[in-house]
């Protein structure tokens, strides 16, 4: 999640103890964990998937938020066994972040976990070239980031395995910096235009879910609504929806069984989906 550092803390504090109480989806499992994807201690990944299901599935590649300075996989069992309860082979991988790595480290390790997945991921029963890419928070940046910017998955000539995307209470357009998470982690980028998801926007884009709760007051539904625009204005495929009664964390929660009756997020993902995926 986005939040500033005591608030991050006390935020994924509470997030692993919601993980550890929510009641998973029966019907999927983790079927591997702390898989190596590069040689640093944070660069693994885990990897879920419907317990009774004829493969190859398509696979959702889920990024986490977390201030780009925060956060863990294990306190996202719940959104990995959601995900892969649907019918689809769900990945979360761990990625550098700060003081560790400045930007674009952790989009590095984003597209380096990606290309792990289309190598690997038919071993778990997963179709490598049928892929979306979905986050959270900071986690939305990322995966927006890695299907928009030319600078990652293009260079490893693996963009088109992208078939669509989906981004929840994430930051697209926050330029200029006035915060101190963002001032921390792109104040001193020579090229800040460059950082943000909306300059990234072309004709070829992948179809794009965007959601998120009107009552977010850290990271305004602005930035989805903007995104939304410049996507459409460019031809691309978009889904925006927004949910009157969720603040920022809402969208991510509302993944998991307890918080699905308070707004239909994971349905509407769902729909979207099936559709492109």
């Amino acid at each position: 999640m986005l939040v500033a550092r005591n608030g991050a803390v006390m935020t994924i504090s509470i997030l692993s103890i919601i993980n550890a109480l929510s009641p998973k989806d029966a019907g999927a499992t983790r079927v591997a964990s702390d898989v190596p994807y590069g040689a640093s201690a944070r660069q693994k990944l885990d990897v879920y998937a419907p317990k009774k299901a004829d493969g190859p599935l398509p696979v959702i590649f889920f990024v986490y938020g977390g201030s780009w300075m925060d956060g863990s996989r294990h306190h996202y069992t719940f959104a990995g066994r959601a995900l892969a309860a649907l019918g689809y082979v769900a990945v979360i991988a761990d990625y550098r972040v700060l003081p560790e790595v400045e930007y674009p480290g952790f989009l590095d390790d984003g597209a380096a976990a990606f290309s792990w997945v289309v190598e690997h991921i038919a071993e778990y029963g997963g179709d490598p070239n049928r892929l979306a890419l979905m986050g959270h928070s900071a986690g939305a940046y990322n995966a927006l980031m890695l299907g928009l910017d030319r600078d990652y998955l293009t260079r490893l000539g693996l963009r088109d395995r992208v078939r669509c995307m989906v981004g929840l209470s994430g930051p697209y357009d926050f330029f200029p910096f006035d915060g101190p998470i963002t001032l921390r982690t792109f104040g001193a980028v020579r090229e800040p235009l460059g950082t943000q998801p909306i300059n990234h926007v072309s004709a070829d884009a992948p179809p794009t879910f965007l959601g998120s709760g009107d009552k977010d007051t850290l990271v305004y539904p602005r930035n989805s609504m903007a995104l939304a625009k410049k996507l459409r204005e460019a031809g691309v495929t978009v889904v925006e929806k927004h949910y009157p009664t969720l603040g920022h964390p809402g969208p991510l929660m509302a993944l998991g069984r307890p918080a699905r009756r308070i707004a239909p997020v994971l349905a509407d993902v769902a729909a979207f989906l099936r559709q492109y995926l």
